[in-house]
């Protein structure tokens, strides 16, 4: 029943793999692509430790996104292209957000970025350096970066959209995204894919100050071909001894920013004898880089393996990827205080440029010990992110100072070991034998914050009309020395993990797992969930689980230092790690692991050829890791004065307290349809229907004894976790083929989203957007072929910033659309395939 400014490296790379485009021959790769795209087996490794069980029989919703459509999907960004082939996954994409415009986060079900596990091959991913602090979906969260990895690396991706901290460990309270590599010893692919967005939008403006000699309409619309972008993908499979591979994959790219910013309106000069400087006329007040930033991006990916002839598998990866972005803050005006005439005369525009550097590295080995199939590894992986602040000042320094500045950065990186094994068991009574499977990890994280250059966050005296100025690089100061931290942990993990059919058409599992933490002590979680078949095409499951999610080190440690005028006197604004004497006496604590209860319940159903899921889900979350608001009241640094912290305005830090409740449905329809004359399709229907509720917010008793008590975490975040992902959201994807013709169709609708604020009356609602993104090929041969394509082909935006919430005029769309505010994207693609 179970039935092309291009590194010289990428250039010697691609060097080596252009033999194999000309000699290799791929089998597969002379069947017509329909018939390719039904060789992509559904089996599973994700949510399962039973070999050979599929999708399409697990206990929990589980998708597959095939490498092959995600080549196809026109984006080069791993986590859009899996945002519009999920139904409950989402990719905001915010802007003027220091690092975090270079590494983005997603989310799963509307919970934080690191709510949800990445696996790759089953095995934990390394988390990035960043932990984001700005205030975007996923503030105080550090993520794992899935554009790290190549597309042409990947053969499936795997989704499990049920909480697994039972089977996984710590951060699988949303699902689990498994990344499968490509495992080829032959063939391969060379693309190369150019595009730029094509697009117009228009927002409104504001008068410009009374008397002022220059105007603005009551709204601007503009024309723009920017965002110019070359990606180069590349994989070959080749052979590793007589039963063995090694697939090589390469990705460069190199993306132009975007700006979709507004018209400045604000005054720009100091008045000349008490009227407007002529200059005013003639500046150019489309002066934000408000988009997509400037990237380069090098990839490599191996992936290798060697069977046995005993019947064990040798095996293991390695990845490298540097990647340079630039980014920008707000245009500082000429006669802003933060500006020093004499280096800007026109004003600035400060600039963020970090640079990337990611790798990991894997070795494993898979052998039959009696009964048991055992697996053992040893995977390393580390992020590192330093940031150079270009064209800005230290307004300190006065005209002596820079105007690019090294500010030091931050890094992490983990190591984890595994060993399990896996047998089936005879027991009397049961429909099958009983599956088994137990194991350990042991993990070892690392983090450290380095400081920059002095002269990134010095104060050097300079005032201004006698007033002190700010210290450090302008829009980024540099990490101080009393920044830089240097701390490790390590935890340790035993699980254990049944399944068993008690009959034929009943299938129950269950996990229990032991975790121990150097640093807050240890956890157990358990799961059980099961499946019944109530007929061959309709089917019952079910779950219920408790999960975790440690702290992270970023979360623990993470700290930097800020200048902040109030009342005209310097104070010293920092995030403050919780083990930090301020921040303790702010009533901050060491950070213990958020804890959740999931409940699922769900239906398999099938109608013909028609595939038909729908899952139902309860997440309550306690004790969430929030970072707080800004604390800068004066009975705040009255408070600290009292403790004896004299010179500190305030700041903020990590802490546990937030406890929602998210509750919604997952729909997924599939219909393979073939026809005799006018080809293949493949129809799939998505849905998503979310909601999450805010029951509790955190307080400390040094907080509250004050008056009046300051708020830990306002209503702009509270309402972030409630409405600020869209609460539904739509898809219809559609593939076709006939003969050498080929193409796929996306439609996605995105539901209403709330751009929150503390003052209600700055609320601001964005109206549900549908999206279609439209891509035909073209196969001149077995080996060639040749695609056109358009993302948001209708050139759809999300609704502009009322004025009211765009005052500098470079924030003309709010951070919370959930597909962005870069318009339509054209592109052209030829594909080699060997």
């Amino acid at each position: 029943m179970r039935t092309f400014k291009m590194k010289p490296l990428a250039l010697i790379v691609a060097a080596a793999l252009a033999p194999h485009a000309l000699s290799a021959q791929d089998t597969d790769a002379e069947q017509p692509q329909g018939q390719q795209r039904e060789r992509v087996e559904t089996i599973v490794v994700t949510g399962t430790r039973v070999a050979g069980r599929s999708a399409e029989e697990s206990t929990a919703p589980i998708d597959i996104v095939r490498g092959d459509d995600l080549a196809n999907s026109g984006v080069f960004e791993l986590n859009q292209a899996l945002s519009v082939a999920l139904p409950s996954y989402n990719f905001p994409r915010p802007g003027l957000a220091d690092g975090t415009d270079t590494v983005r986060p997603a989310s799963l079900r509307g919970l934080a970025p690191d709510q949800t596990l990445v696996l790759v091959n089953s095995k934990r991913r390394h988390t990035a350096a960043l932990v984001n602090v700005n205030g975007t979906i996923g503030r105080g969260s550090a993520a794992v970066d899935l554009n790290t990895i190549p597309i042409g690396a990947i053969q499936t991706v795997e989704v499990l959209r049920d909480g697994a901290s039972a089977q996984y460990g710590s951060d699988a309270i949303a699902g689990v995204i498994n990344i499968r590599l490509r495992e080829a010893r032959e063939g391969g692919n060379v693309s190369l894919q150019y595009g730029w967005r094509e697009t117009k939008y228009t927002v409104p403006t504001t008068p410009p100050p009374a008397g002022a000699t220059w105007s603005a309409p009551g709204e601007i619309s503009r024309s723009r071909s920017d965002g110019e972008t070359v990606v180069l993908n590349a994989w070959t499979g080749l052979p590793l001894t007589d039963d063995g591979y090694l697939t090589l994959a390469l990705e460069y790219r190199d993306q132009e920013r975007t700006e979709r910013g507004g018209w400045d309106y604000r005054q720009q000069y100091p008045l000349v004898d008490g009227q407007f400087d002529p200059r005013e006329a003639t500046f150019d007040r489309f002066n934000a880089w408000y988009g997509e930033p400037e990237v380069e991006q090098l990839t490599l990916f191996a992936n290798a393996g060697i069977n046995m002839a005993d019947g064990s598998k040798l095996y293991g990866w390695a990845s490298y990827q540097d990647r340079s972005a630039v980014s920008a803050g707000f245009y500082r005006p000429a006669r802003d205080a933060r500006n020093v005439p004499e280096i800007y005369p026109d004003g600035f525009l400060p600039l963020i440029a970090p640079d990337v550097e990611d790798m990991s590295a894997a070795i494993g080995y898979e052998w039959q010990a009696g009964e048991w199939a055992m697996d053992t590894s040893l995977v390393y992986g580390q992020n590192e992110m330093k940031f150079t602040i270009q064209n800005t000042l230290n307004r300190s320094l006065g005209p002596a100072s820079p105007t690019e500045f090294y500010a030091g950065g931050y890094s992490y990186d983990q190591l984890v070991f595994n060993l399990g094994g896996s047998r089936f068991i005879d027991v009397d009574g049961l429909a099958s034998p009983m599956a088994l499977s137990m194991g350990i990890e042991a993990r070892r994280e690392s983090y450290e914050i380095f400081a920059g250059e002095e002269a990134s966050y010095i104060n050097g005296g300079v005032t201004l009309n006698g007033n002190p100025t700010a210290s450090g690089s302008q829009v980024f100061p540099g990490f101080r020395p009393s920044n830089e931290v240097n701390e490790s942990r390590n935890a340790i993990g035993a699980y254990i993990d049944v399944e068993a059919e008690l009959t034929l058409d009943w299938l129950v599992s269950g996990a229990i797992r032991f975790e121990d933490y150097s640093d807050f002590g240890n956890t157990v979680t358990g799961k059980v969930a099961t499946r019944y078949d109530v007929t061959e095409d309709f089917a019952l499951r079910a779950s219920i689980q408790n999960g975790f999610r440690a702290p992270s080190l970023q979360q623990q440690y993470f700290t930097a230092t800020s200048t902040n005028f109030i009342n005209g006197i310097p104070f010293d604004i920092t995030t403050f790690p919780v083990n930090d004497p301020v921040a303790q006496a702010l009533g901050a604590r060491s950070l213990e692991p958020e804890e959740s209860i999931n409940f699922s319940v769900g239906a398999v159903m099938r109608v013909g050829d028609v595939s038909i899921t729908v899952d139902a889900y309860r997440i309550d979350i306690d004790d969430r890791i929030v970072l707080s608001e800004n604390l800068v009241q004066a009975n705040v640094r009255e408070y600290l004065e009292d403790q004896g912290f004299v010179g500190i305005g305030g700041g903020r830090f990590f802490i546990n307290g937030v406890d929602t409740e998210t509750q919604g449905v997952d729909v997924v329809v599939s219909w393979p349809w073939m026809t005799e004359n006018a080809g293949n399709f493949e129809f799939n229907l998505l849905g998503n229907f979310n909601r999450t509720k805010v029951t509790r917010v955190p307080a400390t008793a040094e907080l509250e004894a004050l008056d009046p008590a300051p708020t830990l975490f306002a209503r702009t975040n509270v309402l972030t976790f409630e409405k600020g992902s869209p609460k539904n959201k739509l898809g219809f994807i559609t593939n076709w083929s006939l003969d050498n013709w080929s193409a796929t169709m996306r439609v996605t609708r995105y539901g209403e989203v709330l751009s929150p604020n503390n003052n209600p009356a700055l609320d601001f609602e964005l109206s549900a957007k549908t999206l279609v993104d439209l891509e035909g090929r073209y196969s001149i041969n077995d080996n060639w072929s040749i695609a056109l394509g358009a993302d948001n082909i209708f050139d759809t935006y999300p609704d502009p910033n009322p004025i009211q919430l765009n005052t500098t005029g470079a924030t003309s769309f709010s951070n919370y659309s959930p597909f962005g505010r870069s318009g339509r994207f054209v592109y052209g693609r030829v594909a080699y395939r060997f």
